[in-house]
């Protein structure tokens, strides 16, 4: 699958990677349009075990298209409701699907591009990549989910300097902060996130999954109700076959060590 998002699958792992290098991978229409329709593939496809989200060129993704909202003129207000919706149409697919995702950050993320950074359960920056938040230079507030993201993986206080200041963040900061998980000097990074996909994608899907949505319900649930979640979701999860097989395993070795 090729144009502005670019999707393969090897080994049961899908790559999709920003592919408007000329344009910093700022995202248009056609390129929003097209992670989102990327983003339902992946969830949809069983072979899919694993997603890798990524960047072509220098950049991993300068935000939006400036040009792009210049040349909607007088119809920008519609054009950015628009753009917004559809990217986070695609947002949503992508951290509610059952499979992990990793986010390898090649370089640097600004805008709506720091907020694709953020979404994956194991996010990778490259020592090369940096991270602002844009926004209200251009008179502008955040999309992409950066408003819900980035204070609950740098916390608050951290989340209103970094967006209202429009100040760069460096890959080491953001690895201290926790806006990522960790730096990989640029040559690496491709080979460290194979290892990871690698690693998740030989585990199982169904398990990783309701650990995701778990991880996402947790921010608007009470502690009773969470608890009422994990009972179910284990509960449910201990009926598959997938599961008695590695409990039946895990057990069978004990044993024998015992």
């Amino acid at each position: 699958m090729s144009g502005p998002v670019e999707l393969s699958c090897v080994d049961k792992i899908a790559t999709l990677t920003l592919s408007r290098p000329n344009q910093g991978n700022t995202i248009d229409p056609a390129m929003a349009l097209a992670l989102l329709k990327a983003a339902e593939r992946c969830d949809e496809d069983d072979d899919v075990r694993c997603v890798i989200l990524t960047g072509r060129g220098k950049l991993f993704c300068g935000g939006g298209d400036v040009g792009a909202f210049a040349a909607a003129g007088d119809d920008v207000s519609a054009f950015l409701q628009d753009l917004a919706g559809t990217l986070h149409a695609a947002i949503v697919r992508l951290m509610r699907m059952r499979k992990p995702l990793i986010t390898l950050v090649n370089g640097p993320a600004a805008g709506a591009g720091m907020s694709l950074a953020m979404i994956g359960d194991f996010a990778l920056a490259a020592r090369s990549a940096h991270f602002s938040a844009a926004y209200t230079a251009l008179g502008l507030s955040p999309d992409g989910g950066m408003s819900w993201l980035l204070p609950r993986v740098v916390g608050l206080r951290r989340a209103q300097e970094i967006i209202l200041s429009n100040r760069r963040v460096s890959s080491d900061e953001a690895a201290r902060i926790g806006l990522v998980t960790r730096v990989v000097e640029d040559e690496q990074l491709a080979a460290a996130g194979a290892d990871i996909a690698a690693k998740l994608a030989a585990q199982p899907v169904a398990a990783l999954g309701a650990a995701r949505r778990l991880l996402l319900e947790s921010y608007d649930s009470t502690l009773e109700a969470q608890l009422q979640r994990e009972t179910q979701s284990i509960a449910e999860l201990g009926r598959s076959d997938e599961s008695r097989r590695r409990v039946a395993g895990f057990a069978a070795r004990r044993n024998s060590n015992g």
